[in-house]
């Protein structure tokens, strides 16, 4: 701890990072908050939706570790709220400053892991991917895990809906339109018969119902990051699906199989075109809903033997617009997980070094608090378990 308490750094000042910042201010164990980002508006903007004097703006590069580094010195703990590309460039800088950070995105976890051993030596903590999803899922699926003697299937199930949905995608972006279109092209990371498995993008389509005011939805495969290298030991199956309302999958499958999503370039009339960027252009003003209002829904449901039974851990949310807050159902449950894993790692409730992701931090003791916690900030999370004969 600096010598005037915890200084915290959010690296980026969009949505997410603007209620990073509002967030992290609002705790007695945060004496200072600075928001960073190259664009001078979205700091004004920032600071103005903060109305915190905890709160300063900086504006800066974030072209090498050492830029990002120069911001991280002197702080105590950051969070990354910067596009995937960056982040583990955010991570090299957090090591050289030695400054705690919490990041959003949990791509590239192989990667990322190879710093774990730096950031070890160091004696500062990196947690990849802790938002929602990678984040709140993570952890719940570990702990679903942990009350069972033999884990089975592990089933991570999330998705960002609009309130109200418009065709002909039925679908908003409320983050970055790069973390979308990627889902419709990734291979989806997994865990068969406790193997890491690869399955093509869009893989596994399934119809699931989520309470009101969401109803039926479609499901597919999708990356499950960090978890399936943490818990295949631990579990014989494990997956991610993210949800869309019914017929948005089979629309941006037909266009990824015509290539519409690719990243070749091709030469039109002369031109270099690359075809994701261009349908990015043409389908971004189409991921709009009627409101700027928004859903996100949750399910993590495990399954195995407990004591030679066998048992089903459940755990729902579904998630409205925030309107005291007047932010996005989804930057809520991005920012909230993430804020809080810096408050603790303020209060140093977490004080593991090394690159160290959710599922492995928020078990055992913590996990109770730290869902508590949500809860008092705004996430409501339901838990159910059912019990079965073996048959």
């Amino acid at each position: 701890m600096g010598e005037n308490g915890m200084r915290a750094v959010v690296l980026g000042a969009g949505m997410i990072g603007t209620a990073v910042v509002k967030e992290l201010a609002d705790f007695e164990c945060i004496t200072s908050v600075t928001a960073v980002d190259i664009s001078q508006e979205m700091i004004e903007r920032c600071l103005d939706k903060a109305g915190n004097s905890k709160v300063s703006g900086r504006t800066a590069v974030f072209s090498t570790a050492e830029d990002i580094r120069s911001v991280l010195e002197g702080a105590d703990v950051a969070v990354g709220c910067l596009p995937h590309s960056l982040t583990a460039t955010a991570m090299e800088a957090a090591i050289a400053a030695r400054c705690h950070l919490v990041d959003l995105v949990g791509s590239d976890f192989k990667g990322k892991a190879e710093l774990h051993s730096d950031a070890e030596a160091a004696g500062v903590t990196l947690i990849p991917g802790c938002g929602v999803a990678p984040g709140l899922t993570n952890f719940l699926a570990a702990r679903g895990i942990e009350l069972l003697d033999e884990a089975e299937h592990a089933v991570m199930i999330c998705g960002g809906l609009p309130e109200k949905p418009l065709p002909p995608l039925w679908y908003q972006v409320v983050f970055r339109l790069e973390s979308v279109l990627g889902l419709y092209t990734k291979p989806a990371v997994a865990v068969r018969d406790h193997e890491i498995v690869e399955f093509p993008a869009l893989s596994e389509l399934e119809t699931i119902t989520f309470p009101s005011p969401v109803g039926a939805c479609e499901a597919v495969l999708t990356d499950s990051h960090s978890t399936a290298y943490t818990l295949k030991d631990k579990v014989k199956n494990l997956t991610e699906k993210t949800v869309r309302y019914p017929g948005h999958w089979a629309k941006m499958k037909v266009l990824s199989e015509l290539g519409f999503l690719d990243d070749l370039p091709v030469s039109v009339n002369g031109d270099t075109v690359i075809p994701r960027q261009l349908a990015g252009a043409i389908l971004e003003p189409q991921l709009k809903g009627g409101t700027a209002e928004d859903i996100t829904v949750v399910r993590v449901e495990v399954t195995g033997m407990k004591d030679g039974l066998r048992q089903t851990h459940t755990w729902e949310m579904v998630d409205l617009y925030d309107h005291r807050r007047n932010i996005t159902s989804m930057a809520k449950t991005t920012a909230l997980p993430a804020a809080l894993a810096a408050k603790w790692l303020a209060e140093r409730k977490i004080d593991t070094a090394g690159v160290v992701p959710i599922e492995t931090l928020i078990t055992g003791e913590r996990f109770d608090p730290f869902l508590e916690e949500l809860r008092e900030l705004g996430i409501a999370i339901n838990y159910t378990a059912t019990t079965e004969c073996d048959s």
